[in-house]
């Protein structure tokens, strides 16, 4: 019985591997749309698609960063501002994909552009704290994503949503991919997912400490009374000690896996529909996912409690 399983499990990974390695065809004539291009995973995709032969249009929020990307890179390589939270900036940035693809169309639209910050527990947030999030990570991307659909179904091409482990397991209280995968496929339109985890890069800014001090400081008497000044300074190691929680799962700065997963989901033949890429992504909160919500929230609590005990 072990034995076919074991004979089974060995032939589904090895027909996945040979999947894997086709790769698609005529990658120098396709045109691969890609967000949040200034720094971080964005920027090192759009050097290594470059790097390939792809042509390359980068999304960048900023002036410098798309002038130090297109002085970096040959003369494939495009840079376009946008700002994913404004309208018009998304229309104009649209008009001038459609202007450069021309019939050709688009193969990959990354959806890369994301912020972290302000994050903190929830009372102690506005509701503009929340907006501001919700502007860049759901809604940026879903008026991006709307805006591309018929570019993409004339080369039956790929959509990769960056995401994060929270998705799963929320530390402070998908669908949309999983849902755009099913409405697309009809059209031959690929979604993949891709989970990063535990790497630094700019939306991890040095002053977050910083941050949330800010946020604190702007709580109500009442509110800062319930909690109490040591709950914050629990949380501020918690979330930003060099020695605990969030700082101390960012221990790679080493892109480049993330980006060669992005590269593959985007030259591969049969891509996988979800990209986890650390440990941690694939195994711890995976597992707590699936467990029931009372041990899940325990074993949240207890890795809190023991960090906040240093």
């Amino acid at each position: 019985m072990w034995l076919y399983l074991v004979v089974l499990m060995g032939l589904y990974y090895l027909l996945r591997w040979y999947r894997e390695r086709q790769v698609v065809s005529h990658l120098r004539d396709k045109f691969v749309f890609i967000t949040g291009c200034d720094s971080g995973f964005g920027n090192l995709l759009a050097r290594q698609l470059d790097l390939r032969g792809l042509m390359v249009l980068a999304a960048c929020l900023t002036e410098q960063g798309a002038e130090q990307l297109r002085n970096q890179m040959s003369d494939r390589l495009q840079t376009v501002i946008l700002d994913v939270t404004k309208t018009e900036s998304i229309a104009e940035a649209t008009e001038w994909v459609k202007e450069d693809v021309g019939d050709r169309g688009l193969w990959g639209l990354v959806n890369n552009a994301g912020i972290l910050l302000p994050a903190a527990p929830n009372e102690w947030q506005t509701k503009d704290d929340f907006s501001k999030i919700l502007n860049v990570n759901l809604i940026g991307l879903i008026e991006v994503t709307l805006s591309f659909p018929p570019l993409i179904r004339k080369t039956r091409g790929r959509v990769v949503n960056v995401s994060s482990p929270a998705r799963r397991v929320s530390l402070f209280g998908g669908a949309l991919s999983d849902s755009l995968r099913r409405d697309l496929s009809h059209f031959g339109i690929r979604v993949v997912l891709i989970v990063p985890g535990k790497y630094k890069t700019s939306i991890f800014p040095d002053n977050m400490q910083d941050i949330l001090e800010g946020i604190w400081s702007q709580v109500s008497p009442e509110v800062k009374e319930s909690y109490g000044q040591k709950y914050f300074e629990d949380c501020k190691f918690f979330l930003y000690s060099p020695r605990a929680g969030m700082a101390e799962l960012l221990t790679s700065q080493n892109l480049s896996p993330v980006a060669s997963f992005m590269e593959h989901n985007l030259t591969a033949v049969h891509p996988r529909i979800c990209y986890s890429i650390d440990w941690n992504s694939k195994c711890f909160t995976f597992a707590l996912s699936y467990l029931p919500t009372p041990v899940a929230d325990f074993i949240l609590y207890i890795n809190y409690f023991l960090s906040s005990s240093f």
